[in-house]
């Protein structure tokens, strides 16, 4: 044994290590695909940051050749990882983002959020919601200067799309925006939650999670990994299932879509989120999705199988109808 290798205090198997002199090695999830034109799709990315005082930035995308004085739906994207790993320059995601601008034809802003450990929760909401001021700083009269945002987007439009911890943040972006002013700046149209990464202290779809115990400890144990709170698994971020959570029915949206995957220990949660928000008294209208003999995320890891291609269709007709 190397002795001279720190000690590790602190681990989320298998995707990050917290060594005693406070180095942190991510495993997965570091990997970044630069920007620019894709030939494959036709669409154009580049980086911008947001807020310089803490480096939120992300990653804008613009479809092939958008018609002249036509203005596009605007997608807000949050990316997945658990709120510890990965980013909105992961090939992965970039190359699902590509897809996902090309076939829905709609300009994206795929938000780089900050990560725990080294900036535990609430940072990623901060961040998120930073990230949305920022776009509508760009709607009539707002100053914003990002071009591919100020002329070519339709405000009355919006859409936050994000998945696994991104559908989360989606969650309570969408409750935050009501009555925030930038509901007067902007409309969010809909929601798309796939794959959404809520929890609780009890077991939610207590099949799924019988026949994976190995899996429900481990996902057990990420949140209190990314949220000090002291409230565990039943903090009303992971949890919004219990009382005294903010009201489903309040969503400051007209439509929402969930995904939600066959094999996914997460599929029954995400089924219970659709069921209570049709019964909360909201106004809107929610569709489900389930896609069969899939997992989790499945469509960033195999971005351009059939399934994912159904998907992703999925959601650009929720966005273009």
């Amino acid at each position: 044994m190397d002795s001279s290798k720190p000690k590790v205090i602190d681990e989320v198997f298998p995707y990050l290590r917290v060594y005693e002199d406070g180095t942190i090695e991510r495993l997965h999830g570091t990997e970044i695909a630069p920007a620019g034109f894709d030939p494959r799709t036709g669409v154009s990315s580049k980086d911008v940051v947001l807020v310089p005082e803490t480096g939120v930035s992300a990653r804008l995308y613009r479809p092939n050749l958008p018609p002249k004085n036509k203005k596009l739906p605007l997608v807000v994207y949050f990316h997945g990882g658990g709120f510890f790993i990965s980013s909105a320059g992961d090939p992965k995601y970039h190359h699902s983002m590509n897809n996902l601008v090309a076939t829905a034809d709609v300009i994206a802003v795929s938000v780089n959020y900050r990560l725990a450990p080294e900036h535990r929760l609430p940072a990623a909401y901060e961040d998120s919601w930073a990230a949305l001021q920022w776009v509508a700083s760009h709607s009539a009269g707002g100053g914003g200067g990002e071009a591919w945002v100020r002329d070519e987007v339709d405000f009355e439009r919006v859409f936050l799309v994000g998945d696994s911890a991104g559908a989360n943040i989606a969650h309570h972006l969408g409750l935050r925006i009501v009555g925030s002013g930038l509901d007067q700046k902007m409309n969010v149209v809909g929601i798309v939650s796939v794959h959404p990464y809520f929890w609780g202290e009890e077991g939610i779809g207590s099949e799924a999670m019988a026949k994976d115990p190995v899996r429900k400890a481990m996902v057990d144990k990420w949140w209190q990994f990314v949220c000090p709170s002291g409230r565990g698994n039943d903090d009303p971020l992971i949890n919004p299932f219990v009382d005294g959570g903010p009201r489903f029915k309040d969503l400051g949206c007209d439509r929402v879509l969930v995904c939600v995957a066959e094999r996914d220990i997460l599929r029954d949660i995400g089924k219970l989120y659709y069921e209570t928000l049709v019964k909360s008294g909201w106004g809107g209208r929610a569709e489900i999705m389930e896609t069969e003999g899939e997992d989790h995320v499945f469509h960033i890891f195999q971005v351009d199988s059939d399934k994912a291609q159904r998907l992703l269709t999925c959601v650009a007709s929720f966005i273009n109808h």
